[in-house]
């Protein structure tokens, strides 16, 4: 069973929010990037040029069914 974390319900998060230790998910950043090419996991927004962020919901339904 998942940990309780104080995950936003929508909204946008950042990848610091979403991997561990700070948030739900536990792989590394470059486990996560391949993930998101391979389609794995959810594809990012870009707010700006340095500014990349997931939808919450995304992020939310995928450590909920047990990524």
């Amino acid at each position: 069973m998942h940990q309780q974390f104080k995950f936003p319900t929508t909204g946008f998060v950042r990848l610091k929010s979403i991997l561990s230790p700070k948030g739900p998910i536990p792989v590394s950043k470059s486990t996560w990037w391949a993930g998101v090419k391979s389609g794995r996991y959810p594809k990012p927004e870009k707010l700006g040029p340095r500014i990349t962020v997931w939808r919450a919901e995304d992020i939310r339904a995928l450590f909920e069914k047990g990524a």
